[in-house]
């Protein structure tokens, strides 16, 4: 099953092997042995794993899912389902603040939305730190993680929509526990 559907905060729990694959923006397993990917192509890709209860489960947050808080909906509907204290994160490669302008107003709003978003392109337009954001929801929803850097944009063997528009390939998060 797959995660990265639309920008949004709908959480799915996928089913038994062999049912149709829920479209939404995380998907949670909590099965061993059931894969779940995630796709993207600026966004910020989150896998979680809580092993101990055998759940895992796959984030697509772009801007507006940041702004919604999809990834501490997913920490708490993990822990609804048993995830306990070895609940941990790895977050992908996504567009840097560096290089992710917005208007002013649309940097403004998502500061205001997730405090410390707000920043500055390499050229000094305004522009908005998605992976930062996920970060600080990450931390303050007590949850370790790992980052895979990198910056869609400015790495060329990343897929960017934003360097490479409809043409742009997707990168692909997958989890799963054995």
């Amino acid at each position: 099953a797959g995660a990265g559907q639309g920008p949004g905060r709908d959480v799915a729990v996928v089913g038994e092997p062999g049912g149709s694959p829920p479209r939404a923006d995380a998907l949670i397993a909590t099965g061993r042995g059931v894969g779940l990917v995630t796709r993207v192509a600026d966004c910020v890709p989150v896998l979680l794993v809580a092993p101990e209860a055998g759940v895992v489960a796959v984030v697509h947050s772009g801007r507006p899912g940041t702004v919604l808080d999809v990834v501490t909906a997913t920490v708490d509907r993990m822990r609804s389902l048993g995830a306990g204290d070895d609940l941990a994160a790895w977050v992908g490669p996504s567009v840097c603040a560096g290089c992710y302008e917005v208007p002013e107003e649309l940097r403004a709003e998502v500061d205001a939305a997730v405090p410390g978003t707000g920043s500055e392109t390499t050229w000094g337009t305004p522009s908005v730190d998605v992976t930062g954001g996920v970060q600080s929801q990450l931390a303050a929803a007590g949850v370790p993680a790992q980052v895979v850097e990198g910056c869609t944009v400015e790495d060329e063997r990343l897929h960017s929509y934003r360097r490479d528009g409809a043409d742009a390939g997707r990168a692909a998060g997958v989890v799963w526990l054995p």
